[in-house]
C-alpha cells in the first residue's frame, strides 16, 4: 500500500475529519475534533502522496493520504526479533504518571512481528486488534455477584419454598409499621372515609333516596381516598368530578344520538359502540400522554362505561345519570372533610422527611473510613434524585408551609452540590489511622466514634480494610500494584503531608458534619416536625456559629496546605511518589467539599433569619412539565411506579442527550473555491438529514414553501402516533368494545342488566397500564383478589340474612388490610380490586335484598370481575407486552451511547481545547445537570433490574449477574469521566496544547485514543440493542491510551531538554495542585479503559461472542488432491 510520489502542481490531497457538537456550541474549532476542508477543485483528481514522515519537532502535514497509508521506520521492535519475554513491558510508562494505575497498560502483549516498519494511516483511524485476554468466568460473576441490587439478597418471589413465610414476615412487618408509624394514620384517614360511607348505603333511607347504584359514593371515597395530602385531596376532587361528569355527558350524548330517529333507534348499539369506541381510544391516549390527567380520565371511563352499558333497552333511563353522579359528590365531599380535619398534612411533612434522610446520609458520607462504599455510594445518588422529587412535589400541588418554593428550589441545587462533592470523596483511606499507629501524633474523631475502633484508632486489628475496586474513584491499592520500598525522601514527605494537614483534615470533617447537623435541626425545625421526625433536641440550631466555625477551620486548613506547599522538604516532582499523590487526592477534595457546604449554611442562615410563618402556596410548577407528572399518592395508586420512573427518565436523557449526538455528513465530492482556508464550518454541514428537515421546518424564516412545511409536520404527527402510547389507546378500545358487544344484543341484554356485567369492562379500564401489563404472578394475584372479595361480601349479607351490623363488621374484617394494600403496599391494582369487588356483591345483595340468591350474584358479578382483570392481563401479553429483561437491555444500550457521547463531550470542552475556548461556568452547570440525569439513569435501571425477578422464564432462569456487572461497569466508566471532568478544572497539559509542534504531533494519538473508545461504546451499544453476539476482536483501548502516554513521554523528554518550558513562574504551579491533579486526570482517563474491558467482558456474557465459523473442507472440495490432478 505504498504511495508514489507526484508532481507539485498536482492537487493535493484532503482529509476530511467529523466536527462533533456538545451542547448549545455549535461546533469546536478544538485541534482534536476540527473539520479541515479542502481547497481543492476537484476531489475526485486528488493523488495520493507518500510524505516524509515528520520529525518530533515538526507538525504533521494535514496533507496526507487518506486512501492509503504510509510507512515509516517503528520506534518498536518485536518481542520476537527483541528476545524479551512476553509479559515485560515494551517501554517505560509516563514519568509524570503514577506507576500505580499502568498495570493494565503495562500488561498489553504486542507479540507481533512488525519488522521495524509502522504504517501510518495518515489522519484516520486505525484500531489495533489484539489476542483477547483469558477472561475467567467465576472471578467475573463473583464480582458481579457483589454489585447486586438489594433486592436479589431477598428470598425469590416466585418460589415456593419461601412463600408462606415470606407472608408471615410480610404482615408481621405491616402490623409493626401501621402501629409505630404514620402509615397508621394514612389507613385511619382512607378506612374512616370508606367505612362512613359503607355504613351510609346500609342505612335505607339513604340507599334508597340515592338509588340501586348506591355503592358508586363508597367506590368515590376508595379511588380518591383521603390519605394523602390536601393539596393532592383537592387536586383529585376536582379531576374526579371532572372526569366524572365528562363521561356522564358524553354518554348521555351517545344516549341522546341513539334516541333521535326511528332510525337510529333501530342501530342504537351500533351508535353506542361508536361513541364508546371514540372516547376511550381519546382518553386512553390522554392516560399516557399526560399522566396528570389520569384520575380524570380513570374516572371518566367508569362513568362513561356506566351510561351506554348499565340497564341499556331501546327506552332510556335518565334518572341513571343521577343515580351515579349524585353518590359520586356525595362520596368525594366526605373525603375532602376527612382529609382536613382527621391529622391533616398540608404538603410539608414529606419535603421534611426527605431533607432530613438527605442530611443523614450526607453526615454518613462524612466517616472516614467507609467500610460499606458501595451502599453508601448508591444512598448518595438516590438521595440525590429524590431531592429533586421531592421539590416539585411541593410545587405540583397547593401547600401550606414556612418553605417558600423558591427557597425550597435553591436549597435544593445546593444539598446536591454537596451530594456532588461527597460522591466525589475517597473515603474508604485509613491513612490517619495507620498515621496515629506509627507516629502517635495526631487524632481523629472519626476513629473515636467507630463502633469498629479498638480505642487506638486503628481499625486494622478488628477488620480488614476495604478493598479498593468497591471505591468510587478507583485509587488502586497495594492489591493492584507490586509493593514499593520507601526511600526516605518519600517516609519523610508522608509523615510531612500527616503532621502538616491530618489535624486540619480532622477538624474539617468534624466541623462538616456538626454544621450539617445544625442545618437539619434549623430546617426541620421550620418544618414543623422535628419532634416528630428528629433530630434529637441536643443538636444545636446556632447556624451562625456553625459558619463561624466551619470558616476558620477551613482558613486554617489553607494555611497549613499554603505552608505545606512551600516547604522545601516537599519532594519537587511526585513521579517517584506515588504515596504522597494518594494522600493529597484524600485530603484536598475534602476541603473542595467544604465550600458548598459553607454555601448551604449561608442559606440555611438566611431562612433562618426570615423566620417566615406559613403561607398558602398555589401549585408553581410549569405547566408544560406538569402535566407530565403527578403527586406521590396517584403515581402509587395507578401502579407501574418503577416502570413510569424508568421510563420517564429515558426519555427525558434522550431529550437531553439529542441536542449532544451528532451525526456527521460528509462534505460534497465538488468543493466550491475559496480563498479563505478557514471556512466557516455551519451546523447543517454536520448534521444528518431529518435533523435538517426538522430544523427547516420548524423555522419561521426559512424559504421552504408551506406545503414542504406542511408534509414535514404531518409526517411528524403520524410518526408520533406509532409510539406506545397509540398502541395502549388501540389495546383498551379493542378489549372495551370487544368485551360491550353482549349489552347491545337483545339475547344477552337481560343476563347483562340483571347480573351488571358491565363491570367486566370497568375492570378492564382500571387494570390496563400504559407500560406494566402484569406477569403471571399479578395476574393470579389480582383474580384471587377479585374472588376473595365476591366472596366475602357474599359472606356478609348472607351471614345473617342483611343484617347491617354483621355486614359492617364483615366489611371491617376484610377492608382494613385491603385497603392498606391499595393505598400503601407495592400491590395497588390488586388492592383496588379486591375492595370494588367486596363493595358491589355486598351492597348490591343489599339493595336486590338478596334475590334472586346471594350465591347468584356472588358468582355472576365475581366472574365479570375476573373476566375483566384477565382480559387486561392477557391483552397486555399479546400485544406489545412489557418485558423487564428486554427493556434492561435496551436501557443498558441506551446508557452506553450517552456515555459515549459524555466522553465525547468531556474530552471536546474539558480536555483537548485550545487557548481561549476554556470551559466556562454555564458549560461546567450544564455539566452537572447532565451528570445529575445520568446518576438518575443508573438509579431507574437497578430498579427496573429488580422486576427481572417476578418474570416467568421459559427457557430457564434469568441470570442477573452479567447485567449487574455490566450497569456497575458503565457506573464507573462515568464517575471516572466525572473525575477527569473535576480534575480538568486544575490541570491543563498547556505546555502542550499552547505548542503548536507538540500539538500537532499528539493529534494521531490522542485520535486513535479516544476512537477506540468511542467505537467500542458504539459497538457494544449495538450488540445489546440488536441482541446481537459482539466481535471477538475489537479496537484496543489501552493500547492506543499506551502509545500515547508514550508519545507524550517523548515529547516531555525532548522539552527537558530544551528547558525553555520550565519558567519561574511555571516552577511554582508545578509545586502546587496543578501536578497533583495531574495524576487523577491520568489516572481517570487510563480508568476509563480498564473499564472498558470490564465492559466488553459483561457485555458478551449478556449477547455472546461471535467468533470465526469453522471452514468446511468438503464443501469445496480437497485443494491438494486438486492440485495433483491438475499437474497430472
Amino acid at each position: 500500500m505504498a504511495s508514489s510520489n507526484v508532481d507539485s502542481n498536482n492537487v493535493p490531497p484532503q482529509l476530511q475529519l467529523a466536527s462533533p457538537s456538545f451542547g448549545l456550541r455549535e461546533h469546536q474549532e478544538g485541534r482534536l475534533h476540527r473539520r479541515r476542508l479542502s481547497r481543492s477543485t476537484d476531489a475526485r483528481d486528488a493523488k495520493h502522496v507518500r510524505l516524509q514522515p515528520p520529525s518530533l519537532g515538526e507538525p504533521r502535514s494535514s496533507a496526507s493520504s487518506i486512501y492509503m497509508g504510509s510507512y515509516n521506520r517503528s520506534p518498536r521492535r518485536s518481542r520476537s526479533r527483541l528476545g524479551t519475554p512476553s509479559t515485560s513491558a515494551l517501554a517505560s510508562p509516563r514519568t509524570s504518571m503514577s506507576h500505580s494505575h499502568l498495570s493494565l497498560l503495562e500488561d498489553i502483549d504486542l507479540d507481533l512481528e512488525t519488522y521495524g516498519v509502522e504504517e501510518l494511516r495518515d489522519g484516520f483511524f486505525d484500531g489495533a486488534f489484539l489476542k483477547p485476554r483469558q477472561v475467567d468466568h467465576e472471578d467475573l460473576m463473583r464480582d458481579a455477584e457483589y454489585v447486586l441490587p438489594l433486592a436479589f439478597q431477598k428470598k425469590h418471589p416466585l418460589s415456593v419454598k419461601h412463600f408462606l413465610p415470606k407472608q408471615w414476615h410480610d404482615i408481621k412487618g405491616v402490623i409493626q409499621t401501621v402501629t409505630t408509624t404514620r402509615a397508621g394514620i394514612k389507613l385511619t384517614k382512607s378506612f374512616s372515609a370508606f367505612f362512613i360511607a359503607y355504613i351510609l348505603c346500609l342505612v335505607p333511607s339513604i340507599r334508597v333516596w340515592l338509588g340501586r347504584y348506591s355503592y358508586i359514593m363508597v367506590i368515590s371515597t376508595i379511588i380518591n381516598h383521603p390519605g394523602r395530602t390536601i393539596g393532592a385531596q383537592l387536586d383529585g376532587a376536582f379531576l374526579t368530578i371532572l372526569g366524572s361528569a365528562t363521561g356522564l355527558g358524553w354518554g348521555a350524548f351517545a344516549l341522546w344520538v341513539s334516541d333521535s330517529t326511528a332510525v337510529a333507534k333501530r342501530g342504537y348499539g351500533g351508535i353506542l359502540a361508536t361513541f364508546l369506541l371514540f372516547f376511550m381510544g381519546t382518553i386512553a391516549a390522554l392516560r399516557t400522554y399526560y399522566i396528570r390527567m389520569y384520575q380524570f380520565v380513570l374516572c371518566a371511563g367508569i362513568a362513561i362505561s356506566y351510561t351506554c352499558l348499565a340497564e341499556t333497552a331501546e327506552t332510556i333511563a335518565w334518572k341513571k345519570l343521577f343515580s351515579y353522579g349524585i353518590p359520586w359528590l356525595f362520596g368525594q365531599a366526605l373525603c375532602l372533610l376527612i382529609c382536613c380535619t382527621i391529622f391533616p398534612d398540608a404538603g410539608a411533612r414529606p419535603l421534611a422527611v426527605c431533607l432530613h434522610d438527605a442530611f443523614a446520609v450526607m453526615q454518613e458520607g462524612l466517616v472516614v473510613p467507609q467500610l460499606e462504599n458501595l451502599r453508601l455510594h448508591r444512598q448518595l445518588a438516590w438521595t440525590f434524585v429524590s431531592l429533586s422529587q421531592a421539590h416539585r412535589d411541593l410545587r405540583l400541588d397547593t401547600t401550606i408551609t414556612r418553605f417558600c418554593p423558591s427557597d425550597v428550589m435553591t436549597l435544593r441545587n445546593l444539598m446536591q452540590a454537596v451530594l456532588r462533592s461527597f460522591l466525589a470523596l475517597r473515603m474508604e483511606h485509613h491513612l490517619f489511622d495507620e498515621l496515629e499507629k506509627k507516629f502517635g501524633e495526631h487524632d481523629l474523631e472519626s476513629s473515636e466514634n467507630d463502633p469498629h475502633s479498638d480505642g487506638n484508632g486503628s481499625h486494622a486489628q478488628t477488620e480488614d480494610p476495604p478493598k479498593s475496586e468497591h471505591a468510587i474513584i478507583d485509587i488502586n491499592t497495594s492489591e493492584k500494584r507490586p509493593f514499593l520500598q520507601r526511600h526516605d525522601s518519600q517516609e519523610r514527605a508522608v509523615k510531612l503531608i500527616a503532621s502538616k494537614l491530618a489535624q486540619p483534615t480532622s477538624k474539617l470533617l468534624s466541623s462538616m458534619k456538626s454544621s450539617l447537623s445544625s442545618c437539619d435541626a434549623v430546617l426541620l425545625g421550620m418544618s414543623g416536625y422535628r419532634k416528630y421526625l428528629g433530630p434529637p433536641a441536643s443538636v444545636s440550631t446556632d447556624v451562625v456559629g456553625a459558619l463561624t466555625q466551619l470558616r476558620k477551620t477551613m482558613i486554617k486548613y489553607d494555611e497549613e496546605e499554603e505552608s505545606l506547599m512551600e516547604n522545601p522538604d516537599l519532594p519537587p516532582t511526585y513521579s517517584n511518589h506515588p504515596e504522597v499523590v494518594e494522600l493529597f487526592l484524600f485530603v484536598h477534595p475534602i476541603r473542595q467539599a467544604a465550600t458548598p457546604v459553607e454555601a448551604l449554611l449561608v442559606k440555611v442562615m438566611e431562612m433562618q433569619q426570615r423566620r417566615q410563618g406559613w403561607r398558602l402556596y398555589l401549585p408553581s410548577y410549569p405547566l408544560a412539565k406538569a402535566l407530565q407528572r403527578t403527586n406521590a399518592q396517584v403515581r402509587h395508586d395507578r401502579g407501574g411506579v418503577t416502570a413510569g420512573y424508568y421510563f420517564h427518565s429515558q426519555s427525558q436523557l434522550a431529550r437531553t442527550m439529542k441536542g449532544m449526538a451528532n451525526v456527521y455528513k460528509p462534505l460534497p465530492r465538488d468543493t466550491q473555491k475559496s480563498d479563505d482556508p478557514k471556512q466557516e464550518v455551519h451546523r447543517t454541514d454536520t448534521i444528518g438529514k431529518y435533523e435538517e428537515e426538522e430544523d427547516v421546518a420548524m423555522d419561521r424564516k426559512s424559504h421552504v414553501s408551506r406545503f414542504q412545511k406542511f408534509r414535514y409536520r404531518l409526517w411528524a404527527i403520524l410518526h408520533r402516533l406509532q409510539g406506545f402510547e397509540m398502541r395502549f389507546s388501540f389495546k383498551v378500545a379493542i378489549v372495551t368494545s370487544l368485551l360491550s358487544v353482549p349489552a347491545w344484543l337483545s339475547q344477552s341484554r337481560g343476563w347483562w342488566n340483571e347480573n351488571e356485567s358491565w363491570w367486566a369492562v370497568v375492570f378492564v379500564w382500571i387494570m390496563m397500564h400504559p407500560r406494566v401489563g402484569g406477569n403471571f404472578q399479578d395476574l393470579v394475584t389480582r383474580a384471587l383478589c377479585c374472588v376473595l372479595g365476591a366472596v366475602w361480601g357474599g359472606l356478609a349479607y348472607g351471614a345473617d340474612n342483611g343484617n347491617p351490623y354483621v355486614m359492617a363488621v364483615f366489611a371491617a374484617v376484610y377492608m382494613i388490610p385491603m385497603i392498606y394494600r391499595f393505598t400503601q403496599s407495592n400491590h395497588p391494582r390488586s388492592g383496588i380490586v379486591g375492595c370494588i369487588s367486596f363493595v358491589v356483591v355486598s351492597l348490591s345483595a343489599k339493595a336486590a335484598h338478596g334475590l334472586p340468591s346471594v350465591v347468584q350474584i356472588a358468582w355472576t358479578r365475581g366472574l365479570a370481575f375476573v373476566v375483566g382483570v384477565v382480559a387486561a392481563v392477557m391483552v397486555n401479553w399479546m400485544l406489545w407486552p412489557f418485558v423487564a429483561r428486554h427493556e434492561l437491555r435496551k436501557a443498558l444500550s441506551a446508557m452506553l451511547i450517552y456515555s459515549s457521547i459524555i466522553y465525547r463531550g468531556v474530552v471536546a470542552k474539558y480536555v483537548y481545547y485550545e487557548k481561549g475556548e476554556e470551559p466556562t461556568k454555564e458549560d461546567i452547570e450544564r455539566s452537572e445537570m447532565l451528570e445529575g440525569r445520568l446518576r438518575e439513569g443508573f438509579v431507574r435501571i437497578r430498579q427496573l433490574m429488580a422486576l427481572t425477578r417476578h418474570e416467568i422464564r421459559l427457557r430457564g432462569p434469568f441470570n442477573p449477574l452479567p447485567y449487574s456487572g455490566l450497569i456497575d461497569g458503565c457506573e464507573r466508566f462515568f464517575e471516572y469521566l466525572v473525575a477527569v471532568r473535576q480534575s480538568s478544572l486544575f490541570f491543563h497539559p498547556h505546555y502542550l496544547s499552547d505548542n503548536e509542534q507538540a500539538a500537532e504531533s499528539l493529534l494521531a494519538y490522542r485520535r486513535d485514543a479516544v476512537a477506540a473508545i468511542l467505537m467500542n461504546l458504539y459497538v457494544l451499544a449495538g450488540a445489546l440493542r440488536g441482541d446481537r453476539k459482539v466481535p471477538k476482536y475489537l479496537p484496543s483501548a489501552a493500547q492506543a491510551r499506551k502509545r500515547l502516554l508514550d508519545h507524550m513521554a517523548e515529547i516531555e523528554a525532548e522539552q527537558a531538554q530544551n528547558r525553555d518550558f520550565l519558567k519561574v513562574d511555571s516552577v511554582k504551579e508545578i509545586r502546587k495542585w496543578a501536578q497533583i491533579y495531574s495524576y487523577s486526570y491520568s489516572q481517570s482517563l487510563t480508568g476509563c479503559v480498564k473499564q472498558l474491558e470490564q465492559l466488553q467482558k459483561y457485555t458478551k456474557e449478556i449477547v455472546g461472542e461471535q467468533g470465526f465459523d469453522p471452514i468446511d473442507t468438503t464443501a469445496y472440495g480437497d485443494p491438494a488432491r486438486e492440485f495433483e490432478m491438475e499437474g497430472q
